[in-house]
């Protein structure tokens, strides 16, 4: 049983955006600053709209919402667990098929989860694909 009423949870899950998060875009973008990576581009118009991309060098990279995506260190509610279980599952597989088309057309493409975010390693993956010297 969800301890609110449905119109509030109605309220909160709309408030729920894909851009501009504060657990997972913004904090890339910050430590993208700190390690003066530029030249990315938010959101751009190929499949799946990779938060962050630089078109030239042709490296996408998308900040996953552990919940959202499936990640191991979140639990599936526990009322409605079936819906949850589809809908996350639906966003697993658009995920894989959105890697698929964009690494078709050549693109390097890295997925971070929202609990990866603040590792070292996560960062280093960047520079990585984008080749760059840090």
């Amino acid at each position: 049983m969800d301890h609110v009423p449905k119109e509030v949870r109605s309220k909160i899950m709309a408030a729920v955006h894909s851009r501009g998060n504060t657990t997972t875009e913004l904090p890339l973008a910050k430590m993208l600053r700190a390690a003066g990576i530029r030249g990315y581009r938010k959101h751009w118009p190929v499949a799946g709209k990779p938060d962050f991309a630089w078109p030239g060098r042709k490296v996408a990279v998308f900040v996953d919402g552990c919940f959202w995506h499936g990640c191991q260190c979140k639990y599936l509610p526990r009322t409605n667990t079936g819906f949850w279980r589809k809908k996350i599952d639906a966003n697993m597989r658009r995920d894989r098929r959105v890697a698929r088309s964009l690494r078709r057309d050549g693109w390097i493409v890295l997925r971070i989860k929202e609990c990866a975010l603040r590792k070292p390693s996560s960062l280093a993956r960047i520079v990585r694909a984008l080749g760059i010297a840090k």
